[in-house]
């Protein structure tokens, strides 16, 4: 039985073939959230890129400013917006604003940059953007705070009494730090007591970093007196099912293989790259669900296995399949497997099999209750009533 409820939630790169309209591939992700808002999904995250043509959206916080309007409920996430190529101060100031806008459902996801193709289209060197988002974080959650900032580092930003006139909407903003393969994630999530992005949760070297990551964070935060929440992780994976597996096959085949493009013209020279593997490949390795709740299920607990009790499952969304074909996954994961792996039938179900165990005794009851109210209607019924029914 976990100590922490599951939550599920959808994590938006994103991914969209370079045939398609922009401005509905904006469109159609908006009104995602307003699906995953409807069904009890509690996270939405946007992500940034600039470059390749597939992750074709620059701005997280424009998305969530827009989501913002259309949802209610659901939490909405930087997933990720990329520190070294902003301005901490402006960056802080997005963050406050959308908080505002979502009236405080905003997590401010941080992350290096993940394209290298990025950071070169704006002069910076992508081997110091980890470093780069150590830095960053450290003077954006202090203006979040409402700290006065004065610092320079050349060649990025020179701050001078720097503060958000407007702080978040909520008190303490929920902040997340990518977390991969490196050990950066989990050095970060303690130094700033922040929720994990475990961004390659399933994927090969990512699946079995989550341990190790998720240690170095508490064994950091242990030495300052402080404890991780792993409620505050949040595992990331490739998931789409449906009634049967070859069903969910059939329906992710073809837009995997769209997918497959952008990752050949990305990596397709590295030898470990996903770009070489099959569909079928990527189920047998357990990097990816195709499959059925059943399948989902077994993969959330085998996340378990490396971090128990995370916090969050967050379908990474690559478009494999057609829109209301992900819908229809999304829908069953909130209908079959989150009951499954919460519990939440456990006393429904005790009830279920009570109820069979003792449905003799209760129908004895009910059939001594019955004859007892003819037997007592017999009695008080006028002479000759019975005689007068029978004539009809």
């Amino acid at each position: 039985m976990r100590k922490v409820k599951l939550r599920a939630g959808m994590f938006l790169a994103p991914f969209h073939p370079i045939d398609e309209n922009p401005t509905l591939t904006f469109e159609r992700d908006l009104e995602l959230a307003q699906f995953a808002d409807e069904i009890g999904f509690e996270e939405f995250w946007y992500g940034e890129h600039h470059t390749g043509g597939y992750e074709n959206s620059p701005s997280p916080e424009l998305m969530i400013a827009a989501a913002a309007q259309r949802t209610k409920r659901i939490k909405l996430g930087t997933g990720v917006v990329s520190l070294p190529y902003h301005n901490p101060l402006m960056t802080a100031n997005r963050i406050a604003q959308i908080d505002h806008l979502s009236f405080g459902r905003a997590i401010f996801g941080a992350g290096p940059g993940l394209l290298v193709s990025d950071a070169h289209m704006l002069g910076l060197d992508a081997r110091e953007s980890r470093d780069k988002l150590d830095v960053g974080l450290s003077v954006i959650t202090r203006l979040l705070r409402g700290e006065w900032v004065t610092e320079k580092y050349d060649g990025w930003y020179d701050l001078r009494d720097a503060h958000c006139q407007v702080l978040p909407y909520q008190r303490d903003i929920e902040v997340c730090v990518a977390s991969t393969f490196s050990p950066n994630g989990g050095v970060l999530a303690a130094k700033y007591s922040a929720g994990m992005l475990c961004l390659a949760s399933t994927s090969y070297g990512g699946f079995d970093a989550l341990t190790t990551n998720w240690q170095i964070a508490c064994d950091m935060a242990a030495r300052e007196g402080r404890t991780m929440d792993p409620s505050s992780i949040r595992c990331a994976t490739d998931m789409h099912i449906a009634e049967t597996r070859d069903k969910a096959m059939d329906q992710a085949r073809e837009g995997y293989e769209r997918y497959l493009l952008y990752i050949k013209n990305q990596s397709e020279q590295l030898p470990d790259s996903p770009a070489h593997k099959t569909l079928e490949d990527l189920i047998e390795a357990g990097e990816i669900v195709i499959g059925t709740p059943d399948d989902a299920i077994a993969q959330v607990h085998r996340l378990e296995q490396k971090v128990p009790d995370f916090g969050c499952l967050l379908l990474l969304d690559k478009n494999w399949a057609e829109t209301h074909h992900k819908k229809r996954s999304m829908e069953m994961i909130a209908r079959y497997v989150l009951p499954a792996i919460n519990g939440d039938n456990r006393n429904r179900e005790r009830s279920f099999d009570w109820a069979r165990e003792n449905r003799d005794g209760f129908i004895e009851v009910i059939q001594t209750a019955t004859k007892r109210a003819f037997e007592k209607h017999a009695g008080q019924a006028p002479v000759g009533t019975d005689t007068a029914i029978a004539r009809r």
